[in-house]
């Protein structure tokens, strides 16, 4: 028999063979800081107009250039369970705002650097918390103080692409005037008076080819198939949509015919022909001119819409056959019967057009409420495209958050130091021991106009100095100017590069509550990890259902 080894006396012997564990501050939480770190290190040079792109392969071997840090942690597949925390955090602020991810990944890296300074300084772990949590609540009264003006008409192009030209700009530097103007045309133009804006009515299209510059907005849904049929572009189109094959039903029984004489043979296929004859003439009659498919077409079908006049597109995914019926007010049949009055859809024209050497079928409405439009995007290689689409994503986002609260702020590190000057104020009001913590979270601000400096290969300690000087003469508006030579500071109201309220707002209070959670762990108890073949993933790759 086997000799029983002993376990060594204290926490292992409660767990099973193999599992780990880390406690107390030196084990523990400096770990989990330090992990956070290394991850907000990595996003911190992708930060601003001038940030480095990252180049990301993923476990699918897809190839990512971007400077997006929503992309870059959705691919990294972050397995630290501290630094999966702040990248918690960082979707969170995607999925509430859309924009300002790396905001909340750099400041709460620069949260928890000093929260270590602070606890090596023999602070206890509460009291930094409780400090952070006074400056992160002082930070959002402060807040609505620096606001320094407010959108005031979303209708107006103009006003919108200026608002949202900042957020295009940390994408793609360079062609931001360009790029924002699209969007804002896009927007604008499926904004509807009642005030709701859905993010998904800006659809993007992305075709090979050509240069940035060619691309375009276009009112209605756009989309990379050809036409089935001869028939190209129908005006005043009645759409029926199908979600089932363009094809005659098949019986489910194996059948055996005899035939006896050659009138049989003739007359065998007619019964089937005429069905389908019948069938598509029923389409026709009910007034529709264009059928939409989410199937294959059978070449009978297809003979038959060609002489009754119907358009058929075929539409592979049933995502866009979704989408295409919300758009057009149609419901999507799922037998090939002639569709009512209600059930059809109906949009000004639809035509097959050529963009570059793509052919596209263009489902086109004049404006109307609820409407949608898609940017078409051209570019020379696919990786280009992508971070495109993300830029006019960030674009979209920004607009809707400014429906929600037209509130803006200055841009360019101005009113971090704004914080950072009346928090640190704060804190020196403060009698008790968490006066440090909330210097250190003041201090912190100061992490966003230095990422921007060093990016832009300033000296940060210069530029901040000359923000701090410029903010205690009360000037309140003063950032970094990018574009200027060395640590240039200028009027950001002036300039035009203001940041929505809500991205800020909601920023500052993800990124405290990830740090906050991160230095309350003091014990990491990790499980033997189990044998065998790993869960299936699921269908991640795939749009969830919308029901």
């Amino acid at each position: 028999m086997a000799l029983h080894v002993p376990k060594a006396p204290g926490f292992a012997q409660m767990l099973k063979d193999g599992a780990k564990h880390y406690s107390g501050l030196e084990e523990a939480v400096f770990r989990n800081i330090q992990a956070c770190k290394e991850l907000a290190q990595t996003t911190r040079t992708a930060y601003g107009p001038n940030g480095m792109n990252k180049m990301v392969i993923n476990h699918l071997e897809k190839l990512f250039v971007t400077n997006d840090a929503a992309t870059i942690l959705r691919e990294l597949e972050v397995q630290h369970p501290a630094a999966k925390m702040i990248v918690m955090a960082s979707h969170m602020q995607e999925q509430e705002v859309g924009d300002g991810t790396n905001f909340v990944l750099v400041f709460a890296g620069a949260l928890l650097e000093l929260a270590e300074e602070l606890l090596r300084m023999g602070l206890s772990v509460s009291e930094v918390i409780e400090g952070y949590e006074m400056g992160c609540k002082k930070a959002l009264e402060i807040l609505p103080d620096c606001v320094c003006s407010s959108a005031k008409n979303l209708h107006d192009v103009e006003e919108a692409t200026s608002l949202i030209r900042p957020s295009v700009m940390s994408k793609q530097y360079g062609n931001e005037d360009f790029l924002s103007n699209l969007i804002a045309q896009a927007c604008v133009s499926i904004f509807p008076d009642s005030g709701n804006f859905n993010v998904d009515n800006v659809r993007v299209c992305k075709i090979l080819g050509s240069g940035l510059t060619a691309s375009s907005v276009l009112h209605g849904m756009v989309f990379k198939r050809e036409t089935e049929g001869d028939i190209t572009s129908v005006k005043d189109a009645k759409i029926a949509v199908f979600s089932c094959p363009f094809d005659c039903m098949v019986t489910e029984t194996k059948g055996t015919v005899l035939i006896k004489n050659a009138e049989e043979l003739m007359t065998f296929s007619r019964g089937e022909e005429n069905l389908m004859e019948t069938q598509v003439k029923a389409i026709a009659e009910a007034g529709a001119n264009v059928v939409v498919t989410g199937g294959k077409v059978a070449d009978m079908a297809l003979h038959y819409a060609n002489k009754y006049q119907l358009m058929v597109v075929r539409l592979n995914s049933k995502w866009d056959l979704r989408r295409l019926c919300k758009t057009l007010g149609a419901v999507a049949l799922p037998r090939l019967t002639p569709p009512t009055p209600e059930e059809m859809g109906h949009c000004d024209s639809v035509y097959l057009s050529e963009v570059g050497d793509t052919q596209v079928v263009v489902f086109k409405h004049e404006k109307e409420d609820g409407a949608i439009s898609t940017i078409v995007i051209r570019g020379s290689t696919d990786n280009l495209m992508d971070d495109v689409e993300r830029a006019v994503d960030d674009g979209v986002n920004t607009f809707k958050v400014l429906v929600r609260d037209k509130r803006l702020l200055p841009g360019a590190g101005a009113t971090e130091i704004e914080l950072a000057k009346r928090i640190t104020s704060y804190g020196e009001s403060c009698p008790g021991l968490e006066q440090y913590a909330i210097k250190k979270f003041a201090e912190a601000f100061e992490c966003v106009p230095r990422a921007l400096a060093e990016n832009s290969g300033v000296k940060g300690k210069e530029l901040i100095s000359k923000l701090y000087a410029v903010h205690h003469e009360g000037n309140r508006n003063i950032g970094f100017d990018i574009e200027g030579e060395g640590a240039a500071v200028k009027d950001m109201l002036e300039a035009g590069i203001m940041d929505p309220y809500l991205v800020k707002y909601w920023g500052i209070k993800l990124a405290t509550n990830a740090a906050v959670t991160v230095l309350r762990v003091d014990q990491i108890i990790m499980a033997k990890p189990a044998g065998g073949p790993k869960p299936p993933q699921g269908k991640k790759d795939w749009d969830e259902d919308q029901d």
